[in-house]
């Protein structure tokens, strides 16, 4: 039981401080879970994002699912998953109007922007944390180079993307030498 009390206020706290969605929680999500509680290592969080990119639902959320599941069984990923979403169901409910009625106030507009910036910065700070651990050999920097090229020049689903970097992986750790 103080396991699951653990992750849904763990997740909670996340969740109620995360702004930007996912991307903008990975930088905690990586403090938090790798770091501090050990319920995952940094290869297992970037494989938990790689997954919840291509399946349906919130990024954040799969995340939180996968880990809590992990950490304990089927109930922790429900437990995660509430606490997850639970600051965020409550903060739109009580704003909902809110937001609504001032959101056109010039104010307003300027923090939201500020916001965006912020959350920019936290994104690309994961990404260099995720980088370092994700390109470890020339195959794997050629996998990343050629979906990032696919991302910038093609308009392919991230799914696609995500299947076909495995399959590469696969065929480039297993069966070429």
């Amino acid at each position: 039981m103080k396991i699951l009390l653990d992750l849904f206020i763990t997740f909670a706290k996340m969740g109620a401080v995360t702004f930007g969605g996912g991307y903008a929680m990975l930088p905690i999500l990586q403090r938090e879970i790798v770091e501090n509680k050990k319920w995952g290592t940094d290869e297992e969080l970037a494989d938990y994002y790689a997954i919840g990119q291509c399946t349906p639902g919130v990024i954040a959320v799969n995340v939180a699912t996968f880990i809590g599941r992990k950490t304990a069984g089927n109930l922790g990923g429900v437990v995660a998953t509430l606490g997850v979403v639970f600051p965020s169901l409550m903060i739109i409910v009580l704003l909902a109007g809110v937001i609504q009625a001032y959101s056109s106030l010039e104010w307003v507009k300027h923090a939201f922007a500020g916001v965006r910036v912020c959350v920019c910065v936290l994104i690309f700070n994961a990404v260099i944390k995720l980088f370092s651990k994700a390109i470890i050999d020339r195959r794997t920097m050629g996998i990343y180079l050629l979906v990032l090229a696919g991302s910038v020049f093609l308009n392919l689903s991230p799914v696609l993307f995500v299947v076909m970097a495995g399959l590469a992986g696969v065929i480039l750790k297993v069966w070429v030498k």
